[in-house]
């Protein structure tokens, strides 16, 4: 599938604020909820699974490749995930283009950013409560997502390394927040 970029007067540069990008985030995860309860119950099934504690790191892979196949395809097909586009953000290439998989899946791997120091922080430090936990998570999203300040365009720092940025799709033009590639076929 070739990509093509679309008119520059037809794409919306300017970067959605933090607070939607993070309310996009929290209802991210409260979707997710879902798509990793059914990624569990399969495992589960699949590998007659009768305690929490067995298996746990094969869980953890399937609910990860999971995750990765999520965003690779919204990304990569449409630009958005169902909580991007209802507060009307929409991740694009650095020339405003749809990203490729590769690129989505790249972004999908830089983005644990937002995770992985925390968790190891929580792991060094005796706070492996799940209170301790949430808090340190917490504060450590917080945290990266106001380093987003720092970058000129308000980016957060891991679209920056991807080559990707997430834009504001409010006042776009219709044609501009659709996906960039081949027309649909026509059904009459």
């Amino acid at each position: 599938m070739t990509r093509t970029a679309s008119p520059a007067s037809e794409i919306v540069s300017s970067t959605p604020s933090l607070r939607r990008r993070m309310a996009s985030f929290v209802y991210e995860g409260v979707l997710l909820f879902g798509v990793v309860t059914m990624a569990g119950l399969f495992y589960g099934m699949v590998t007659q699974q009768r305690h929490a504690l067995q298996g746990t790191l094969g869980l953890q892979a399937v609910v990860f490749g999971v995750l990765g196949a999520y965003f690779t395809w919204f990304w990569s097909h449409a630009g958005q995930t169902l909580a991007m586009k209802t507060w009307h953000i929409r991740m694009v290439d650095r020339a405003g283009r749809t990203v490729t998989p590769g690129r989505a899946l790249a972004r999908f791997l830089a983005s644990w950013i937002w995770f992985v120091p925390w968790l190891a922080v929580a792991r060094v430090l005796p706070w492996q409560g799940g209170g301790a936990l949430a808090g340190v998570l917490a504060v450590g999203v917080a945290l990266y997502a106001l380093t987003s300040r720092l970058h000129p365009q308000r980016q957060f720092w891991h679209d920056e390394l991807c080559g990707t940025r997430l834009i504001d799709t409010r006042h776009a033009p219709a044609k501009a927040r659709q996906p960039s590639g081949p027309p649909a076929a026509s059904l009459g």
